[in-house]
Order: C-alpha cells, then sequence, then structure tokens
C-alpha cells in the first residue's frame, strides 16, 4: 500500500491556496485512513465518493468543519458498502441447515 503524501499547492491566489490546501489534507487523510483500515480498493472507491460529494455541492467549503461534513458523506457510503460486503460474505459461508 502508497499512502498519499500531502504536498502544498502553489497556486498564485492565497484564498485559493488555502481552500485547495483544506481539500488536499482532508482527502489525504480520509484516503490513508481508509487504506490502513479496509485496503486500497475501499480507499480508491472512498475517494471517488469523495470527491462526488464535493461535486455535488454547491461552492467550494471554506472551513475545515465543511471539508469534514464532505469526509463525514463519503464515509457514510463507505460504511455501506463495507456493512453490504459483510452481510454477503456472512450469508455465502453461514452453514446451511437442512
Amino acid at each position: 500500500m502508497n499512502p498519499v503524501h500531502y504536498k502544498p499547492s502553489t497556486k498564485s491566489n492565497p484564498r485559493c491556496s488555502d481552500l485547495i490546501t483544506m481539500a488536499e489534507r482532508e482527502l489525504s487523510a480520509f484516503f490513508n485512513a481508509v487504506t490502513q483500515s479496509f485496503g486500497s480498493e475501499q480507499a480508491g472507491l472512498s475517494a471517488e465518493d469523495w470527491l462526488r460529494e464535493l461535486i455535488e455541492i454547491n461552492g467550494l467549503p471554506t472551513s475545515t468543519r465543511e471539508w469534514r461534513l464532505i469526509t463525514t458523506k463519503a464515509s457514510t457510503r463507505l460504511a455501506g458498502r463495507v456493512s453490504a460486503s459483510s452481510l454477503w460474505t456472512e450469508q455465502r459461508t453461514e452453514p446451511q441447515i437442512a
């Protein structure tokens, strides 16, 4: 597993740069946590979920709290996937009673 390493952006607009830095940190931390807990496949899917959540909002978040809300929504999708996968695996491995 190769973790995503945070690299500060070099954009010229200071306010835009701050927002990009917040986004990079939040997504990087989320991706690394999911990779460590659930593996690279789930991390990739979760990163896509995170980006979809970002696209769906109207404008860029301007606070850590707003970025964290995106992560929370993507985490909810991850929980649904992992839970559904666990249930499917349990149903396939439970002994059949005749």
